[in-house]
């Protein structure tokens, strides 16, 4: 901490960030935990479940009956920038190249300039074609002839603050689908398929949430509470519809501090102290102080047109009455645990060692073995749809040995391993599922209360990487991830999903897919 000065531990107190937090962020980035210990991947019998048609009626039945009883809600993490999918045209718009010169460096093979010539080329299709033509007309030229001369001026109006602003835009507010009665952002979308699944009978109320940073928070809630109305005002039903919406942003306390190449805290010229946010981990106490006792967790980039929507509603009702069901059966077995009822501990066994995946305690019951259980079951729990891996990058279900010893299921990102040991690369090439974020969870005790998520986190499961800020060196560190560590102590359900509901939206040209096709 000689590091630190008193203005710095003063400055990090007012952010909720404690003198011992510090401390710890720092000792993290001299002496980063060890890699994530892959045992082998979570694969169908072995850690994945595919569920079969009857199994499946009997789920979408137990969430019909659950759904008109408990409070849901859909968590949507939705603060992030468009920045990345709009990268390749921010990087055209810095260089300057007119069609000529673009033409010409897509030939010589740069990935970049195809892409900008994809977009250019297939402007018509995209949902947000008609705002970007008036901003372009307002430029004094016209979408045909700057696309086929200079597109400068396209790029100027999609990307700059003075047009649709599209390089700082939330992915949230983009114009990701068209219809006839006009486009839909990617967060209206979110709206309509939430009530598919959120109400047992399209009557009720869907309550919705999003993580925002602090600046769009109010953009995000116009644009929400007037669709919002709009949806309210066409539907039908005896019972009427209700959209609650509620939005939060990333708590400063989570924030993290950066350390330059000598290790020591990173400065800013005039000597305060960088601090970046912590990642999506850090919105694990957002999502804690939800009062729902089943929440879906989606990304906001993740979102299919309407037409596709009740393959996703399907699955969603399916993947949240497995989860009432295993919910009632633990709350159940721990009640008669704590009550000393004859045959608990088999029936606790029965759920650990099948469908949690839990090595069951050693030695005959007794009181410390039954207290055991109890903890092992006494947790939050998740249902986590896995598509078959199609070559996306990113994370997938794995089982994971602990610094303890034990063996879980975890959902591991590829920054998570070690990819220059050769066993930890074999068994991360031989997963066969990907995680397209598609969790639903249960966050209150068998007693009802809520459970505090910040005590399931693995603290050491941080993302340490190198950037720079202003041209300088740095190393940031991201909070354990939502899915990943901030979720290392749930019980975790692996079930296998169709690919078709997943659609992501990382680059604008993911837009263009047929999944996105209205």
């Amino acid at each position: 901490m000689t590091d630190l000065t008193r203005d710095d531990l003063d400055g990090l107190e007012e952010r909720g960030i404690s003198a011992e937090e510090a401390e710890r962020q720092l000792q993290l980035h001299d002496a980063p935990p060890p890699a994530t210990r892959l045992e082998r991947p979570c694969t169908v019998g072995d850690g994945l479940l595919r569920l079969s048609a009857q199994q499946r009626e009997r789920y979408l039945e137990a969430w019909r009956v659950a759904a008109g009883e408990l409070i849901s809600a859909k968590f949507v993490p939705a603060s992030g920038a468009a920045t990345r999918m709009f990268r390749d045209l921010v990087w055209r718009r810095e260089e300057g190249l007119d069609r000529r010169a673009l033409v010409e460096r897509a030939a010589a093979g740069s990935l970049a300039a195809k892409g900008v010539l994809g977009f250019l080329d297939e402007l018509d299709r995209f949902a947000f074609r008609d705002r970007l033509a008036e901003a372009v007309a307002a430029r004094g030229t016209d979408l045909e002839t700057a696309r086929e001369s200079s597109p400068q001026p396209i790029l100027d109006a999609l990307l700059g603050a003075d047009g649709l602003g599209y390089a700082s835009t939330p992915k949230g507010l983009i114009e990701f689908h068209a219809y006839p009665g006009g486009p839909r952002k990617a967060v209206e979308e979110h709206l309509v398929e939430g009530l598919g699944y959120l109400l047992a009978d399209g009557t009720g109320t869907g309550r919705f949430h999003f993580t925002v940073s602090p600046e769009h928070r109010e953009p995000f809630r116009r644009v929400c509470a007037a669709f919002a109305e709009r949806l309210v005002a066409t539907s039908e039903g005896p019972g009427g519809l209700k959209i609650d919406l509620s939005f939060s942003v990333q708590s400063p306390a989570t924030d993290t501090l950066a350390v330059d190449a000598d290790g020591r805290p990173f400065r800013e010229d005039d000597g305060r102290l960088l601090l970046r946010p912590g990642g999506h981990g850090a919105l694990i106490g957002n999502l804690g102080a939800i009062t729902a006792d089943v929440v879906f967790v989606k990304n906001i980039d993740n979102i299919v047109p309407e037409r596709s929507q009740p393959e996703v509603s399907h699955w969603k009702r399916v993947l949240a009455g497995f989860l009432i069901e295993l919910r009632n059966e633990i709350h159940a077995t721990v009640r008669a645990l704590r009550q000393g009822r004859e045959g608990a501990e088999r029936a606790a066994d029965r759920l650990l060692s099948g469908p949690l995946g839990h090595v069951l305690p050693d030695g005959s019951p007794g009181v410390e073995d039954r207290l055991r259980r109890i903890e092992a079951l006494d947790r939050p729990l998740r249902v986590c749809g896995m598509v078959v891996n199609e070559g996306e990058p990113g994370g997938g279900p794995f089982w994971v040995r602990g610094e303890d010893g034990t063996v879980s299921r975890q959902i591991v990102e590829p920054g998570q391993v070690d990819h220059d040991d050769p066993r930890q690369e074999a068994a991360w090439t031989a997963s066969t599922h990907f995680n397209p974020v598609d969790v639903v969870a249960s966050l209150r005790a068998p007693d009802g209360a809520a459970y505090d998520l910040e005590r399931f986190v693995d603290p050491r499961a941080v993302f340490i990487t190198k950037k720079t800020h202003l041209g300088r060196p740095l190393q940031v560190l991201e909070r354990p991830g939502l899915w990943n560590g901030a979720m290392a102590g749930w019980n975790t359900v692996f079930v296998e999903v169709p690919a078709a509901t997943f659609a992501p939206v990382k680059t604008v040209l993911d837009l263009l897919r047929p999944a996105h096709r209205t």
